[in-house]
């Protein structure tokens, strides 16, 4: 590859770039992105888990009954 082209490809390179910081749609996607890293990182509730096990409790006496 010659000079030329080298700086070609490296300013195309930089333009997307440029483009990518300042589309809104790609600057929603990144927050989106953060916030659901977030939100995957936070601790489950001790009530949900509660919630979960009964609800589980449930779902096997249910499916006991119906096999009886």
């Amino acid at each position: 590859m010659t000079i030329q082209n080298h700086e070609d490809a490296d300013k195309k390179t930089s333009d997307l770039r440029a483009m990518d910081i300042l589309d809104p749609n790609n600057q929603i996607g990144n927050r989106l992105r953060s916030f659901y890293a977030a939100v995957q990182d936070e601790a489950i509730p001790d009530r949900f888990l509660d919630l979960l096990e009964k609800l589980d409790q449930a779902e096997s006496l249910a499916s006991a009954k119906v096999s009886e």
